[in-house]
Parts: C-alpha cells; sequence; structure tokens
C-alpha cells in the first residue's frame, strides 16, 4: 500500500494532478502626481518662412521646428494630391512665419508643381 501511495504521489508530482495554488502577483502604484505651472504650460514653436521652398523642404524645415501635424493642399484649386513633394513648390502656409504658436498646432502648406 505505502508502495503504491509513493507511485501515486509521484505519478501526480509529474502529471501535475491535485489543487494548484493561485500565483500570488502584486502590482506597484504609482503615487498620484501633481502638474507644475511650468509643466501644465504649452510648448511654444516659432513658424519658420516656407514659401517658396520645393514642398519637401517646407516639410523637413516645419518639423524641423517642431511642427508635426502638417496639411497640404493644392493652391491652384484643382485638388491634385502633392504625391512627388519634390515636384510642389510651396505657395502659401496657413500660420504667418515668425508666428510663436502651440507646436501641436495644424498646419496647411498650400503648393503648386514647379513650372505652374
Amino acid at each position: 500500500m505505502t508502495r503504491r501511495l509513493g507511485t501515486a504521489l509521484a505519478l501526480c508530482a509529474v502529471a501535475g494532478c491535485g489543487p494548484v495554488a493561485p500565483a500570488v502577483t502584486t502590482a506597484t502604484v504609482p503615487a498620484p502626481t501633481t502638474t507644475t505651472e511650468a509643466e501644465a504650460e504649452v510648448r511654444k514653436c516659432t513658424v519658420p518662412n516656407v514659401v517658396g521652398m520645393v514642398h519637401q523642404t517646407a516639410q523637413d524645415t516645419m518639423q524641423t521646428a517642431g511642427f508635426y501635424f502638417l496639411a497640404e493642399e493644392d493652391s491652384t484649386g484643382q485638388g491634385r494630391a502633392l504625391v512627388l513633394d519634390r515636384n510642389w513648390e510651396t505657395t502659401a502656409q496657413s500660420v504667418a512665419a515668425g508666428e510663436e504658436i502651440d507646436c501641436t498646432t495644424k498646419i496647411t502648406l498650400s503648393a503648386k508643381k514647379i513650372g505652374e
């Protein structure tokens, strides 16, 4: 009988039968934070002048200045997509150069094909 019990226990250990204790995990809850006035301030960026630039260069210049929410449009009114940015010239920008604004502001760049 003792031998059977030992064999049964050995098989049970190998097979993984029997009750399994639930895993206990602990989570660390971060302490509440307070926002200081400096953190609450909006990050400001100065809008560069990109009118007259090749459209790709205009986009790169805006991104270097901190603006990533950029839109583009065909300034001729034909509604064409600016597929090859290097073939287009920037003719206008929705926010005037030199303005200091929130860096997350949407800026629209208008362009026409070079030579039009």
